[in-house]
């Protein structure tokens, strides 16, 4: 093949959540945009990696921007729906998500996708990155993205960037070790998982799941000790009969020598193979336990051993050096608040507690969690803009896993919508640069948050509110209204009473046509802990259920309820988490 060179406005390295969600927002914008990647299905930790229960952001305010757009085109396009497991609000089948990524992108005609390349060298002259060479062919592009699962551009250009722990001493971190010890030395990131996708066949019919090289069923003996079995299963359950096994006790995290993701190519073979053969193990080893029912998933990956997925599901990577940095303390309540600070050049939010995987340990963090909607959930916090641009470097920005964060704080920013928000962000303010011929630096921050808010598509929230759903009238009004003056936001993480109100007021909500009707009684067992004993209809008469919701104006509902008063509710029933999830109340 002739060695080609593309020249573009904007270039995307990776198609992992970030990157994906990036040349998407940018071509949308209008630039001229090419996307690169690695694997032959976009949407990485959401799709590629297996990941299809996403965690966080899980709230009707939260559901923004390409998250929630994602969000409503498996609600159209998965039969069965999304209430199928208890580790998430949302499970689907990863082949239906990969589905959604490739649609949107082939929409643009502005948005080249080239896939099965890696990036081999990054263009520079002086401080400004200018685009990037792979095997076959050269991309020249006014603003570069990385949005590589491992931070790959930032070694490759030598921009400076972390690995590994900081001590307490660094940014007063509470909950950052204060000197390095052989946990830091052992374990410089969180573990990968190799997700592997198994199915129940119904009956004890399942091909043998073979061991691979290393097996020693003890590492896995107290896998679902706590659990059982079928909570166990019901963990990662997908429509189809399909589990998600991406279990971190005793599971399939694998973090021995986790370094050698970034020490050379070979290094790195080495810990993706065994990753792979222990997640082989821990699938033989749920076989060899619950019997051949369960098998390998069939055709659910488009490679040669369709039940795994087609890269480790990665929690952390190199991360930049950027003119911001997030630390513990960005992410954890304000005193007596509900809600984190908010960065005043806020782009993205999230909401997810502070979740670190290592082997065969637990990390004491500070608690970020809180009850809402009758379920846990954790303190919103949002991302700033200045933490995806690098101190010096020009043309260049990030988009995954790889912004200016702490090791510590990495355990609430790495997650799946928050990326998404992330890339949308990034590709919006590439494609901006681009319009007005300036270097990420100068961008004009406020201009990016109003094109966020306001893109025909897929509007962003940036200013975290529980109380402001996207559908309100006045959403736009009040997330200009904070974002202009950010000292007003409020440490509750509400907006006025005359929001809910609205709603309260609106008698024409339109509900899932999955919904159905429930009467019976709610017994209140503690603040935020409702219990619903179902009356009518007949077949679930006498059951218990946790009432859980995402609306505010339900939460609203759910803390005015006496103990044992009656109640008619709206909703749909999680048989795995054993939860009603409510849409409306009565």
């Amino acid at each position: 093949m002739v060695h080609q060179t593309y020249i573009t406005d904007v270039l995307v390295v990776g198609g992992g959540t970030g990157g994906t969600a990036a040349a998407i927002q940018a071509a949308r914008r209008g630039a001229k945009t090419i996307l690169v990647s690695e694997f032959s299905w976009l949407g990485g930790m959401l799709t590629a990696a297996g990941v299809s229960a996403p965690d966080g952001n899980e709230l009707i305010a939260f559901q923004t921007g390409l998250w929630g757009a994602f969000l409503q085109e498996l609600q159209q396009r998965q039969p069965g729906g999304l209430d199928n497991s208890w580790v998430s609000f949302f499970s689907y089948d990863p082949r239906i998500g990969a589905e959604i990524f490739a649609n949107w992108v082939k929409e643009l005609s502005n948005l080249h996708w080239i896939s099965g390349q890696v990036p081999l060298e990054v263009l520079r002259q002086g401080n400004c990155i200018t685009g990037v060479r792979f095997a076959d062919f050269t991309v020249q592009a006014n603003i570069t993205i990385d949005g590589t699962e491992l931070g790959d551009l930032l070694a490759l250009a030598d921009i400076p960037h972390r690995w590994g722990w900081e001590l307490r001493s660094h940014w007063g971190e509470p909950s950052s070790p204060t000197s390095f010890n052989h946990i830091t030395q052992e374990y410089p990131v969180q573990s990968p998982t190799w997700v592997v996708v198994m199915q129940d066949f119904g009956e004890p019919v399942a091909p043998d799941i073979p061991p691979a090289p290393n097996y020693d069923a003890a590492l896995f003996a107290d896998a679902w000790k706590n659990y059982g079995a079928e909570q166990f299963l019901n963990y990662g359950r997908l429509p189809g009969n399909l589990f998600m096994i991406n279990w971190p006790i005793c599971g399939n995290d694998y973090g021995e020598g986790v370094g050698r993701l970034i020490e050379s190519a070979a290094a790195k073979s080495d810990f993706l193979q065994e990753s792979r053969w222990h997640s082989q193990n821990f699938a033989h080893f749920i076989q060899t336990q619950l019997g051949k029912r369960y098998g390998l998933a069939e055709q659910v990956f488009p490679h040669n051993s369709p039940a795994f997925a087609l890269h480790p599901y990665y929690r952390e990577s190199r991360r930049l050096v950027g003119l911001t940095t997030i630390t513990e303390q960005d992410i954890l309540p304000v005193p007596g608040g509900r809600v984190a600070s908010l960065f005043p050049d806020t782009i993205a939010i999230g909401n997810y507690a502070n979740d670190h995987h290592y082997p065969g340990f637990d990390l004491p963090l500070q608690p970020k969690s809180i009850r809402w909607g009758g379920r846990w959930t954790g303190t919103p916090f949002t991302i700033p803009y200045r933490c995806l641009v690098p101190v010096t470097i020009d043309g260049f920005l990030v988009c995954e896993k790889n912004i200016s964060v702490s090791h510590i704080a990495n355990g609430a920013t790495r997650l799946q919508p928050v990326v998404l928000g992330i890339g949308q962000a990034a590709g919006m303010a590439a494609a901006m640069c681009v319009e007005l011929d300036c270097q990420p630096r100068d961008l004009p921050v406020q201009g990016l948050q109003e094109a966020l808010l306001q893109d025909h598509r897929a509007p962003a929230a940036i200013a975290p509110l529980f109380n402001l759903p996207p559908d309100h009238p006045e959403w736009l009004h009040w997330q200009l209204s904070y974002i202009k003056e950010p000292q007003l936001y409020p440490d509750s993480g509400n907006c006025p009473d005359s929001v809910n109100t609205y709603y309260r007021q609106k008698h024409n909500l339109v509900f899932p046509r999955r919904s159905d009707c429930f009467t019976g009684v709610v017994h209140i067992l503690n603040p935020q802990d409702y219990r619903f004993e179902i009356a009518t209809p007949p077949a679930t008469l006498g059951q218990v259920w946790q009432l859980v919701s995402w609306r505010s104006h339900i939460d609203e509902q759910l803390q005015a309820l006496s103990n044992q008063q009656h109640i008619r509710v709206w909703g749909r029933l999680n048989h795995s988490g054993h939860w009603l999830l409510v849409d409306d109340l009565r």
